[in-house]
């Protein structure tokens, strides 16, 4: 059954595509903002809406709310050519839904390497975060413990990073255009036209804990089966008519997309 959304994605999707099509350019304060640049060029599209919303600070989630919508948007720059298949997640498991709001994810990419301050997004994505992550129930928090070291006074804190996929890496047809990615039961206005049909299938198991031995250095994972394994999620990819025909499909194996992210990539952008 459709579910007519009262929400505010189409109209920022609309705001992120007019910008990008008449070269509205990021603008970063000095080389050494690698962080809230791109944020800040979708915060001002947010502002072009004329909708009310709110910004979240420097470590909560999501990057912004709005106020008369059940919406929160988190924001996700790419520097291209660079790490675009995952990203990083510092401490929040990405999601669709998070605190009574459906969660979007906008992903943008922008010049590795300028050679100034401003410079154009290449392309973009907002994707509901169930296209990443349809699960709902999982609730992130750090835990430590102490009595570490050979005087027992050094705490141990598990503070969680999650790597996760981007659409870039778990589609193709997304590069060099602008798409909207939704669950099937949005409904969406007729200015936009269906370019792909998407479909996630839950993995057999469930990981529910791990450990790790501090002598060997080992992590292994402890799992459950997933009472909802094979269950399919399926999303549409939409563009605006006037825009790429190009059409929007999963990779063949995109789960192999993580396995490319090793350990000295960590510091890589992709905020």
């Amino acid at each position: 059954m459709a579910r007519f959304v009262d929400t505010s994605v189409m109209t920022v999707f609309e705001r992120c595509v007019a910008a990008i099509n008449t070269g509205r350019l990021v603008r970063r304060q000095s080389r050494q903002d690698k962080e809230f640049h791109f944020q800040n060029w979708v915060k001002q599209r947010l502002a072009e809406t004329k909708l009310e919303f709110e910004t979240g600070g420097r470590n909560s989630y999501p990057d912004f709310r709005m106020v008369l919508f059940t919406d929160g948007y988190e924001v996700k720059g790419l520097a291209y050519p660079g790490r675009e298949i995952n990203y990083d997640c510092n401490s929040q498991v990405p999601t669709g839904f998070h605190k009574s709001r459906d969660i979007f994810y906008i992903f943008g990419r922008y010049p590795a390497t300028p050679d100034g301050n401003s410079y154009p997004v290449f392309d973009l994505v907002i994707c509901h975060g169930d296209f990443l992550n349809a699960d709902h129930e999982y609730v992130h928090e750090n835990k430590s413990i102490k009595g570490f070291g050979c005087y027992g006074d050094i705490m141990v804190r598990d503070r969680k990073m999650y790597v996760a996929p981007t659409p870039f890496g778990l589609a193709t047809g997304v590069a060099h255009t602008q798409t909207l990615i939704l669950p099937e039961d949005f409904i969406v206005p007729k200015e936009l036209v269906r370019v792909g049909i998407l479909i996630r299938k839950e993995a057999e198991h469930l990981i529910v804990g791990y450990t790790f031995d501090l002598k060997d250095n080992e992590l292994e994972s402890k799992t459950i089966p997933n009472p909802s394994a094979g269950k399919e999620h399926v999303f549409y990819a939409w563009r605006p008519k006037e825009g790429s025909a190009d059409t929007v499909a999963m990779r063949p194996r995109p789960s192999q997309m993580l396995d490319t992210c090793a350990e000295d990539e960590e510091t890589d952008e992709a905020w």
